[in-house]
């Protein structure tokens, strides 16, 4: 595995020059011209969906997909399309994840959460609208003139974030704090492997598919995409019990007072960082068979475990 990696102060230009783009296609998309099929696009709904999905956020997701798609030499409007598809679906996750009754935020990304600042009727239409208008976009023909390409974009989507994806791990989440006794490792690793990993996973792979990857590099990136998403939720873990809340721009601590599952919880913060670093090092290595071209994903999994919000 080479160590030619990208300085962290290089990771952080291009992360936030692939938030710029990926920006610049959500600004596009979420504008008030009505698409074909369309009747009207109520001002305040859109707003809302505006204020979730056009401001702050690292768009680590749509990253993992630009650049998975980079792997292979493909750029342009289809993939950026597909990251905007990736990032509208995360976005809505988070305006119904803080509902009250969810998780119960009032802060998300150093603001007032989506129900906050609105209410919470806008915030559940918001989501709603984000999670269909992420299938549109994967749909259209201006994603991929190939309609199996886009059928297979749908497909995976809908498996990350359904029922036995994200959707599925949060209901685990919400169940377990009401268990009574801890949930063993495996549980736990499983539940934020549907929560927050499959949809980690996807945004990698939605760029191999963009690209016409063949099916063993496809599979590499999906390997990555599976260690990438758990060590991403252990340094969430991590930050959320040793952060605060200025810091993060969210409310730290809740695990621990919602008794939710927790890799932290079950192994310690010195376990948590010690299976943290396992899952980095298994990303790095699903990377090997594509050598120095995969740099840019080896920065992106190192930035996953030392980041601070």
């Amino acid at each position: 595995m080479t160590d030619q990696t990208l300085t962290p102060a290089a990771f952080a230009e291009r992360l936030g020059a692939n938030a710029d783009l990926v920006g610049g296609t959500l600004e596009r998309m979420l504008g008030a011209q009505t698409l074909p099929g369309e009747i009207s696009r109520p001002a305040r709904l859109l707003e809302a969906m505006r204020y979730a999905a056009l401001e702050g956020g690292k768009r680590l997701r749509p990253f993992l997909t630009l650049e998975a798609a980079r792997l292979f030499g493909v750029e342009g409007e289809g993939v950026l399309r597909a990251a905007a598809a990736v990032e509208m679906l995360h976005c809505y996750s988070l305006a119904h994840d803080d509902l009250p009754a969810m998780d119960d935020d009032d802060l998300r990304r150093g603001r007032p959460t989506l129900h906050k600042a609105f209410d919470e009727a806008t915030a559940i239409l918001a989501g709603d609208a984000l999670l269909t208008y992420a299938f549109d976009a994967l749909a259209d023909p201006a994603t991929h003139a190939d309609g199996a390409v886009r059928a297979e974009l749908c497909l995976g989507l809908a498996r990350a974030s359904g029922l036995g994806g994200m959707a599925g791990g949060q209901a685990l989440d919400l169940a377990a704090e009401s268990v009574g006794r801890p949930l063993p490792q495996i549980a736990i690793e499983r539940l934020q492997a549907m929560k927050t990993g499959a949809l980690l996973r996807f945004a990698v792979e939605a760029g191999a598919i963009v690209a016409g990857a063949s099916q063993a590099d496809r599979l590499a990136l999906a390997a990555y995409g599976k260690a990438l998403g758990a060590a991403f939720q252990i340094a969430d873990d991590i930050l959320d019990a040793e952060g605060d809340d200025a810091t993060l721009g969210k409310r730290a601590g809740k695990d621990a007072g919602r008794n939710k599952a927790t890799l932290v919880g079950a192994l310690g913060i010195i376990g948590a960082r010690r299976l943290l670093g396992k899952f980095v090092e298994q990303a790095e290595a699903a990377l090997a068979p594509f050598g120095a071209r995969a740099d840019v994903l080896i920065a992106a999994a190192r930035f996953t475990a030392s980041r601070d919000r």
